[in-house]
Order: C-alpha cells, then structure tokens, then sequence
C-alpha cells in the first residue's frame, strides 16, 4: 500500500488521536495484566488505590470502546486484524466491511481478548502507511 501524506486522504473511520488513546490504554491494562499478582501482593500491603486505579483504567478503556459508533468499533477491530496478519492493508475495506458484518456483541472485551492489542493495532496503522505520530500533530 503507498505511503499517505495524511490521514485525509483515506477514510480510516476513526480518528488517530482516539486510536492513539486506545493504543496507551490497552498497553497499560494488559501489561498490568502480566504482573497482577505480584501487583495485587503490592497493593494489599499499601491498600487499595493502585489496585483501583488499575481497574479504573480498564473500565475507562472498556467504556470508551464501548461508546465509539459500529463504524468506529468496526475500524478498530479491522485494524487489529491488519496488525495481526489477518489481512493485509490492500484488503482494509474488506476487513472492515466484515468486522460490521459479524456484529461483535462486545468490541471491547473482543478487542481486549487480542494479545499485545496496543502493538497490533500499531502494526495496522504501519501497513496502511500512517503512524501514531501522526496523531500528535494534529
């Protein structure tokens, strides 16, 4: 796929700033995930706060998803796929048409199930040739 000047000049159904948020959040909840339980050791022995906020992030995530249009969810998890190896960025329209087809009835815990979530939905952007970085211009 040829590289783009910008995000304008393909629909990618979402914007990148709210990808970009996804991106951080995902990495954060599921590499809490690796160390829950010396984390929750940690956290029984200074109280709960580290441990509620851990959850709040999840939950934030689970609800900022949660709120994104069928479109936006669909973009979301045709990205995953890309950055997975599923397809490839030729077949975007595709991915994405199939995505809404398949009405997944919880796109978060869907998306939040795909291991390295963060990295894969990178890795979707890199193949139809845009980048977080581009988010932090605009």
């Amino acid at each position: 796929m040829p590289p783009r000047s910008d995000d304008e000049e393909f629909d990618l159904g979402i914007s990148l700033e709210s990808i970009a948020a996804i991106v951080d959040a995902a990495r954060a909840v599921q590499e809490g995930e690796e160390s829950g339980a010396v984390a929750r050791e940690e956290d029984e022995e200074e109280g709960l706060d580290a441990e509620d906020e851990e959850n709040m992030d999840e939950d934030a995530l689970r609800a900022f998803i949660a709120d994104l249009n069928e479109d936006e969810q669909a973009s979301l998890i045709a990205l995953a796929w890309i950055g997975r190896g599923d397809y490839s960025g030729e077949e975007w329209e595709e991915a994405r048409t199939l995505a809404k087809e398949r009405n997944i009835r919880d796109p978060a815990e869907y998306l939040l199930g795909i291991e390295m979530l963060g990295d894969m939905l990178e890795e979707g952007l890199a193949e139809l040739g845009l980048s977080l970085e581009d988010a932090d211009g605009s």
